[in-house]
């Protein structure tokens, strides 16, 4: 009964390490045949490092799982979001989503490639589910809130940008967030 609070608590963590900006530490903490959740993050940390094969391979340890699995799905959709194949990705996220409805990850991979091919309403609201079935996930209200601002919606993003502020206070990301806050807010 023991190893799944681990499980969860090892995956939390990790999380944030990688809101807070601390990639190298992620990655170090990810198994191959580890917790998927940490693979995820591990491979978005690789990205984030500029280490895109690293990445593509990382992708690949969630690929290889059973077809069965929405973790392979995302895995693929990831390494063919870094290959620019944004028609296959989108299938492959959709596909996770289908495998794993709920499942905070899978929409928050198909969030990733919806906002890579610029559908900013539909990114946004799959980041959106991603915040209702994880409310404490500090990156799906950062991108939540960044579609929100393309989709021309500047009051769900400051609720979002909000959130992540609180949630995730040492992100790299703080004084982007914070410089677009204040221009909307300047309005």
């Amino acid at each position: 009964m023991t190893a799944p609070v681990a499980f969860a608590q090892n995956a939390s963590q990790v999380q944030k390490l990688f809101e807070a900006g601390q990639y190298q530490r992620v990655v170090e903490s990810a198994q191959p045949d580890g917790d998927p959740a940490v693979l995820y993050a591990a491979a978005q940390s690789h990205q984030k490092l500029g280490e895109t094969d690293r990445a593509v391979e990382t992708y690949g340890a969630l690929a290889s799982r059973d077809e069965g699995n929405a973790w392979h799905f995302i895995g693929l959709s990831g390494q063919q979001l870094l290959g620019n194949d944004l028609n296959a990705a989108v299938e492959s996220a959709r596909r996770a989503v289908e495998l794993g409805p709920d499942m905070a990850e899978a929409h928050y991979q198909l969030g990733l490639v919806l906002a890579k091919r610029e559908e900013w309403a539909s990114a946004a609201a799959e980041f959106d589910k991603v915040t209702e079935l994880n409310p404490s996930n500090a990156y799906a209200y950062y991108y939540g809130g960044l579609m929100h601002y393309r989709a021309n919606r500047p009051d769900q993003m400051a609720i979002h940008f909000d959130r992540f502020l609180k949630l995730a206070p040492d992100a790299p990301e703080r004084p982007e967030v914070m410089s677009i806050m204040r221009t909307v807010r300047g309005r």
